[in-house]
């Protein structure tokens, strides 16, 4: 049996960026376990590229926690000598009055954000791009840009190991058996007993934490990239990330998100198309039909004419959602777990942040990052609000930003 500090279970999006932070710690023995090889493509985090904002659509709750990220990314850049964060902004563009436009208007005024606002020939002019509908408006998120997510995640693992953690991978955790003075985590390759436990095992936290099984559903996530003819209109120095949502004939509204080329040849033009919900990642589907693909790409060249509507690249992912799409950050009641999850398909842009807050909690008792509506027991007495005004779920736009 091997002894610990702490143990971080899942060294994906946080499990990483959690043991960044608590190997900073001097003398604390951290042990990072994961089920796959280091880097893999079989959790959330993979797929090139990855939307941060800090006008959040979302709401003024995140732009504090976004400014913190955006430092963070930087920190973690100077400290690995890796480019992670390319500040190419990130536009939003949406008929003017709709509700996702209104929201991040005013979050960039409560917050005087940095950004530049678009009417509809403004946005046809200086994004020749994108086919601009009558009435659409844009809102350019200065601070913003993409992520390089397996970048961040190999980054944030090597200053880890260097700062003392022991990683162990292709290893996974059995269960993880509480007592009162100490935990056991179960694994494949042994047991570890640790003092502190983080679990950021993504859409496995319904199998290794069951009593958060009826808070977090597993969604299957789908990205694509489509080939330009002129490449060079579309490199992060004239083209920026983007959300659209398209408002289509039937009523339907489509919501899209985008990344500038980063290989030299193709975009990320990738819709919220939902798959039914699945009880276990490994029941996401293999691939994209191909009723599916020649729908996404006339979909895509609608918005933007230049690209060849053919695919030339796919792959399928998958997330833990909550009902709201507000992550759950808890520290349990005995002090010594902290548990991330239900990301909903927006949490990368929040990793590093959220990695500090799982080591703050798990540490110190206490984090100023933390919010009250991350609890456990703040998502339950919503959904309970929710029921007794027979209000229905909100829908969630399942996207990998």
């Amino acid at each position: 049996m091997q002894d610990a500090d702490v143990v971080v279970v899942g060294a994906g999006t946080t499990g990483s960026m959690a043991l960044w932070q608590l190997s900073k710690r001097p003398g604390l023995r951290v042990v990072g376990v994961e089920q796959f090889g280091r880097v893999h493509t079989h959790g959330s985090f993979s797929g090139e590229s990855r939307l941060f904002r800090t006008a959040a659509k979302e709401g003024a709750l995140y732009v504090p926690l976004l400014r913190e990220a955006r430092r963070m990314w930087r920190e973690l850049e100077a400290e690995s000598g890796r480019e992670i964060y390319l500040e190419c902004g990130a536009l939003s563009i949406g008929p003017a009055g709709s509700a996702p436009m209104e929201t991040t208007a005013r979050v960039v005024d409560e917050h005087g954000l940095a950004a530049r606002t678009f009417g509809t020939d403004q946005l046809r002019a200086a994004y020749p791009q994108f086919a601009v509908h009558e009435g659409d408006v844009g809102i350019l998120d200065l601070h913003a840009g993409g992520l390089r997510p397996e970048v961040a995640v190999a980054a944030a693992l090597d200053r880890a190991e260097a700062q003392g953690a022991r990683l162990l991978f292709n290893t996974g955790v059995l269960d993880i058996e509480r007592h009162a003075d100490h935990t056991l985590v179960r694994t494949t390759q042994g047991t570890l007993r640790t003092r502190k436990v983080v679990v950021s095992a993504g859409s496995w936290t319904r199998t290794l934490l069951p009593e958060l099984a009826d808070l977090v559903t597993v969604k299957p996530l789908g990205l694509t990239w489509f080939m330009p003819r002129r490449i060079e209109d579309f490199l992060p120095e004239r083209f920026p990330v983007f959300m659209r949502d398209v408002h289509l004939r039937d009523g339907r509204v489509v919501h899209f998100f985008g990344a500038p080329s980063l290989d030299g040849y193709s975009i990320k033009v990738s819709p919220s198309l939902l798959w039914e919900d699945v009880e276990h990642p490994g029941q996401v589907p293999g691939g994209f039909t191909r009723e599916e693909l020649v729908l996404l790409g006339q979909q895509a060249q609608a918005l933007i004419p230049d690209l060849n509507p053919e695919p030339v690249r796919t792959s399928l992912h998958h997330d833990g959602f909550t009902a709201d799409s507000v992550p759950i950050v808890e520290l349990d009641a005995a002090g010594d777990c902290t548990v991330v999850a239900g990301l909903s398909g927006n949490g990368f842009k929040f990793a590093p942040v959220h990695g500090r807050m799982l080591a703050e909690l798990v540490l110190d008792g206490t984090s100023a990052l933390h919010r009250e509506a991350f609890t456990v027991a703040a998502h339950r007495a919503r959904r309970a609000a929710a029921a007794s005004l027979d209000v229905p779920a909100p829908e969630q736009e399942s996207v990998l930003v």
